[in-house]
This record gives C-alpha cells, structure tokens and sequence, in this order.
C-alpha cells in the first residue's frame, strides 16, 4: 500500500497571534509559513509523488502552491474530510483565554471525551481523518501501485490523530504527539498495519523515495508483517 506524506501547513497568521484558527476563513501563511511553503518543493524533490490532497482551507492551499508550480502535472485533490477540526465557538479566540475553560483540560488530558460547544468532538475527527486516509490509499494504489507515494497537506490535530490510529495508541494519548508547522510525518500502508517512517520532520526526505527489496526483504515487503529487527538498515 501507498506511503502517506503528511505536510502540516506552514506557520499561519492565527499561529503568530496566538489564536484557535479552526475553520474560519482568511486565515493566510505568515512570511515564516510562506518561506517554509517555499522550500518544500526541494524538500520533497526525490520523493516521485502520485498526487496531492489538501484541506480546503487556505493556508493549506498556500502550503502546497509552490509543490504545484514546481511540478504543473502534480493533481490537487480536495479533501473536506482532512480540514481542521471544527472548533465551534471556540474558533477565532484566543488561546490563553481558552485555557480557562474547564473543557481545555478535558482537551489535554481526555480528548476522546471532548466535544466542543457548537462544534465537534474530537473522537468525530479522528474518525473521519482515518477513512479519508483508509480510501486515499486503496485509490492510490488502485491507480499508481503499491510503491506509491503522495502528500496530504492538513492540520495539526489531523495529523496527530492519524500518527495516534497508525501507532495503534488511543486517541487519549494523542495529545503527547507534536507536529510542528510545514513539518513531514510519513506513515507507510502496508496490508497488515501502518509504519510510521518519520513524524514532525524538518529535514532531509530522500530515504524515503521507494526502493526495490532485497530477495529477503520480498516476502515481508508483501505482506507487511515483519518489522525489521535490530533497526534495520534503511535505504542504501
């Protein structure tokens, strides 16, 4: 099955001013979340990636905008099921003021438990981020391969949700996952269970262009059963 790169958006307007975007609308990339949208191009460029899907939100749009223009046959696929999660009344506050609520501390240490008034929970979230996925790689693979590799662009409590169902953890624990902005977290399908190959990552992402296995490595390839042992020795 395909390998998943997540890209964050890059650092926002509302991430500098110290808001609960959620869903509202003109929230745009800051000058650091423009220059870190700008180098993500070179960041993936030894990445041979089938496609792109983002949230519909626009700092997500504006993370991936310099990826298409470096690559005009890259499709964009719009995803509403990967947008940020839905905060509702408390989108647009600020978050010091927030963590006055009674309900913050549910958030942290509780989350499968926290709906958000006018909004939703956060076990509805995570559901629906983890189907969009689950369909995005059987397409995937259906139409570029098992080997494939694309981008998904989204948010934070996206992210960190999707890194909780691939590591088998309860989403009460999501909170101990950090993603910074325009950072990678790579998940690689496989049909047995999802490995997670890098998260939050700001670096180099060569190792993970696909390779071809070594005749030993074959039959574990296939089935996805074997993790390697002794921490394997990664890509050549």
């Amino acid at each position: 099955m395909p390998t998943l790169i997540l890209v964050r958006h890059g650092r926002s307007t509302a991430n500098t001013a110290g808001v609960l975007a959620g869903r509202t609308p003109g929230v745009a990339l800051d000058e650091r979340g423009a220059e870190q949208a700008a180098a993500l191009p070179g960041r993936l460029a030894a990445l041979p990636l089938a496609a792109a899907v983002s949230s519909p939100l626009q700092r997500c749009r504006e993370t991936l905008q310099p990826l298409l223009d470096a690559r005009p046959d890259l499709p964009l696929h719009t995803e509403e099921r990967i947008s940020e999660c839905d905060y509702g009344d408390w989108a647009g506050r600020k978050l010091a003021e927030l963590s006055d609520e009674p309900l913050m501390t549910v958030v942290q240490q509780h989350p499968s438990a926290a709906a958000f008034p006018g909004g939703e929970s956060m076990r509805a979230m995570q559901a629906r981020a983890v189907d969009a996925v689950r369909e995005w790689n059987a397409r995937i693979e259906a139409e570029h391969g098992e080997n494939a590799v694309y981008a998904m662009c989204s948010h934070g409590d996206i992210i960190k949700s999707l890194v909780a169902d691939a590591l088998g953890m309860h989403l009460d624990l999501f909170q101990r996952v950090h993603a910074d902005p325009c950072s990678v977290t790579a998940i690689r399908y496989t049909r047995l269970r999802p490995f997670l190959l890098r998260l939050g990552d700001t670096g180099d992402l060569a190792p993970l262009a696909p390779r071809e296995p070594a005749p030993d490595e074959a039959k574990a390839a296939d089935d996805g059963a074997d993790a390697a042992v002794g921490g394997g020795a990664g890509a050549p």
